[in-house]
C-alpha cells in the first residue's frame, strides 16, 4: 500500500477571530469593561449626590496622574513597536526589548499610583469619594498588575523561541489586553482627575 505524504503542516487549531481563544480574550475585555463603567457610574452618582463640592477637599492633584499617564501612554506604543513588527518579520530581539521596556514602564505606573496613594490627604474610609476614588483606581491598578505579569510570562515564552511565524497568537492576545487596560486608565485619568479641575 503507497503512503500519501503531504508536505503542508496540519493545523493545531483555528487563528485569528477564528479562535477560542480570541473570543475568549473578547469576552474577558467586554466583562472588565462592564465592570468599569459600573464603578464610573457609581463614582459619578457618589458625586450627584454630594451636599458639598465633589471632590470634597478638591480636585486631586495631577502632578503624578499626568506623568504616570504619559508613561502608561508610552508602554502601549512601545508594545506595540514590537509585536507588530514580529508578526511580520519575526524580530525576536525587538520583541524582547519591547516586552522588557513595556514590563518595566507598568512597574514604574504601579509605583508611582503606590506613592500618590501614600500621598493622599484621606483613607479609604474617609468618606464616600474617597471610597469611590481608591476603588476606582485600585481596581484599575489591579488590572496593570495582571497586565504585567501577563508580559513576563510572554517574555518567557519569547526567550524560549515558543513564538514563530505561525504560534504568534498569545502574544497578540497579550498585547490587546495591554492595550485595554492602557484605554481603561484613560477614561479613569478623565473621570477622576481631569472632570474635578474643571468645576
Amino acid at each position: 500500500m503507497n503512503e500519501i505524504v503531504r508536505s503542508e503542516t496540519l493545523p493545531v487549531g483555528s487563528s485569528d477571530t477564528a479562535s477560542t481563544a480570541w473570543w475568549g480574550m473578547a469576552c474577558l475585555i467586554a466583562t472588565e469593561a462592564i465592570l468599569f463603567v459600573y464603578l464610573i457610574f457609581s463614582y459619578a452618582y457618589l458625586g450627584s449626590q454630594q451636599s458639598g463640592p465633589w471632590p470634597p477637599g478638591g480636585p486631586p492633584s495631577l502632578k503624578l496622574a499626568v506623568p504616570n499617564t504619559i508613561i502608561l501612554i508610552a508602554s502601549s506604543f512601545l508594545l506595540g513597536w514590537g509585536v507588530l513588527p514580529f508578526k511580520r518579520h519575526h524580530d525576536r530581539r525587538r520583541l524582547v526589548l519591547a516586552l522588557a521596556g513595556t514590563i518595566v514602564l507598568g512597574a514604574i505606573f504601579i509605583t508611582i499610583q503606590g506613592f500618590e496613594w501614600a500621598g493622599k490627604p484621606f483613607v479609604f474610609s474617609t468618606n464616600a469619594y474617597s471610597s469611590a476614588f481608591f476603588i476606582l483606581t485600585g481596581v484599575h491598578m489591579a488590572h496593570v498588575a495582571v497586565g504585567v505579569l501577563i508580559l513576563v510570562m510572554l517574555l518567557i515564552w519569547t526567550l524560549m523561541g515558543r513564538f514563530n511565524g505561525v504560534h504568534h497568537e498569545h502574544l497578540a492576545l497579550g498585547a490587546l489586553y495591554w492595550h485595554f487596560v492602557d484605554v481603561v486608565w484613560l477614561v479613569v485619568f478623565t473621570t477622576a482627575y481631569l472632570v474635578p479641575q474643571f468645576k
